[in-house]
Parts: C-alpha cells; sequence; structure tokens
C-alpha cells in the first residue's frame, strides 16, 4: 500500500462511521426515543414549564403512565396521565378516583388550591356523562392531567385514540437538578 492510499482510505472509513451514526441516530429519534420540552402548568407538580423529557415510542402504556400525544384539536402535542384503559369504567367523586368501582390515592395531584371558595380540584364525573360511554372503548384512553385546576383533558376533548400517542415520558433530563426517571407508578429521583 503506498503512502497517498492510506490518508484516503483512512478519511473514507471516517465519512463511512459518520454517515452510518447519523443513519443510526435518525432510527432511534423516529423509531425509539425523542426528545421534547414540556409547555404549560397541566402536569404540575410531576413537570414544570419547560423541563426536557425522554420519551420511548416502544413502550407499552398501562395505567398512570405519562403519555405524549397529538391533541385532538390543536398541532401541538400534549402530555397527560393515563387514568382509563380499554374495559375500564371511570368516575370521580368528591376528589376521590374510583376505576373499575375501586378507589385510588392520587399522591401526584397538585393539591394547592388559589381560591379558598374551591372544594374540589376535580369536579364529579362519570366515564358516560363525559363520553357517552360506560367503559372506555378499545383503541382508545381516558387521560387526567396531574394540575386539575389547569388542565385540558379527557374531561373536556374527550378519549383519545391510542394511534394519537407519541410515547411515554421516561425520564426528565432538565432541570439536572430534578433528574427523575419515570417507571410506571414508580418515581426514582436520581439525585
Amino acid at each position: 500500500m503506498n503512502e497517498t492510499s492510506k490518508p484516503k482510505n483512512e478519511f473514507l472509513s471516517w465519512l463511512v462511521a459518520i454517515f452510518f451514526g447519523i443513519v443510526l441516530s435518525f432510527i432511534c429519534r423516529e423509531f425509539v426515543f425523542s426528545p421534547l420540552i414540556v409547555k404549560g402548568a397541566s402536569m404540575v407538580p410531576t413537570y414544570e414549564n419547560s423541563d426536557v423529557i425522554i420519551i420511548s415510542k416502544i413502550s407499552d402504556i398501562d395505567r398512570f403512565d405519562h403519555v405524549v400525544f397529538q391533541s385532538p384539536y390543536e398541532d401541538e402535542y400534549y402530555i397527560k396521565r393515563v387514568i382509563g384503559l380499554p374495559g375500564d369504567t371511570v368516575e370521580m367523586k368528591e376528589d376521590i378516583l374510583i376505576i373499575n368501582g375501586e378507589e385510588y390515592d392520587e399522591p401526584y395531584v397538585n393539591r394547592d388550591i388559589e381560591n379558598p371558595f374551591q372544594k374540589r380540584l376535580t369536579e364529579n364525573f362519570t366515564l358516560k356523562e363525559l363520553t357517552g360511554e360506560s367503559q372506555v372503548p378499545d383503541g382508545f384512553l381516558f387521560v387526567l392531567g396531574d394540575n386539575r385546576l389547569r388542565s385540558s383533558d379527557s374531561r373536556h376533548f374527550g378519549l383519545i385514540s391510542e394511534e394519537s400517542i407519541l410515547g411515554e415520558s421516561k425520564l426528565r433530563i432538565y432541570p439536572l437538578s430534578d433528574l427523575h426517571l419515570f417507571r410506571g407508578k414508580e418515581e426514582l429521583n436520581l439525585n
């Protein structure tokens, strides 16, 4: 091998490595995971405005997971908590969440009430009153924000299609002082 072909071969090998790195990162971002910036206060205290999260596009969605989905009425993505899965009945009575007849504690809900005359965080409802369905139908989910007084969610726009889901929030990476790994009902603070 002569001396002039050695730098040329090295340059080509770097070029191929860079090309495959770009292709691999594109594939991962499109089909496996993606970073997003949270906008708004509908998920306070779980997420604050401008938090940066990583979503998994290959996760199986379960109750209480945080999902990012296409808004039903605007060109935006929303992040909300999954409350009702297909086949579930959902209702709220006196700020108590009832799914399939079982009461659930909601420690993640923002309980700060600014108005002293406000008696409840979440108005009473049944799934049938909101959507006309007695159970969440196949292919759909019932979602709520953690900041119930400031969230536009299934109480307002109805059920969301599973096809509209971009992914599940798995990791908050910014701000660094509040780094969290989300695993279903369990949260790990990584600080």
